[in-house]
């Protein structure tokens, strides 16, 4: 079983995967933020280190499905690379940070490696709103982020609902991010994972497709 866990930054996708990996076994993948040498320019000065942030974040992310999804039975993911592709990198180029040239480029990378990658068996996408994202930002305390725009959390926002809406690749899971505290909460925690089984725990994965009464 492999569930990709969807989500704006600060929504708590992270701390999602570490609880499915405690709780069901799961191989956590978790995102490489710290890892991009370009994201503290890239928060700096979006126009100027869009593309190759993007292109290493694709990289990274390809690398670890291939890698570490495909081959792993049962898997729980932070974050997914249909999310760079149809949320961040599209983002970048309505914003015009992306130039026309750098999106194309970048369309022609994703589309080249995704016929190869695993789709999930479940996507749980966690919706919070603006508020709720700042406020889990400044709670992790990332120096980098502190300077990211509202209005750049905000657009993702809205490509995250339309996204999700249209969404297909397999059955999907919303939780109210703003109205539930999986972290500091006991009893939110407790009604999550109460939630999380009548979905997980007695899924059966049949030729590659879920199967699980809902």
């Amino acid at each position: 079983m492999y569930i990709a866990i969807a989500g704006n930054i600060g929504s708590g996708k992270s701390s999602l995967t570490a609880l499915m990996a405690e709780e069901y076994g799961f191989r956590p993948v978790y995102e490489a933020v710290d890892e991009n040498p370009y994201l503290a320019d890239f928060y700096a000065d979006m126009g100027r280190w869009a593309f190759p942030s993007q292109v290493f974040f694709l990289a990274k992310r390809l690398k670890q499905h291939l890698e570490e999804v495909n081959r792993h039975v049962r898997v729980v993911q932070d974050r997914t690379v249909f999310e760079d592709a149809a949320i961040f990198a599209c983002n970048l180029y309505r914003q015009g940070h992306l130039s026309e040239r750098d999106w194309q480029t970048y369309q022609q990378l994703y589309e080249g490696i995704a016929p190869a990658l695993r789709k999930p068996d479940l996507l749980i996408y966690i919706r919070a709103s603006l508020p709720t994202l700042k406020k889990r930002i400044a709670k992790r305390g990332r120096e980098y982020e502190r300077g990211i725009p509202e209005e750049y959390l905000r657009t993702l926002n809205e490509l995250y609902e339309s996204w999700v809406q249209a969404y297909a690749l397999s059955p999907k899971l919303v939780l109210e991010g703003d109205r539930l505290d999986f972290v500091e909460s006991a009893r939110d925690r407790l009604k999550l994972i109460r939630t999380l089984d009548k979905r997980v725990r007695n899924v059966r994965v049949v030729q590659g497709s879920l199967w699980s009464g809902g």
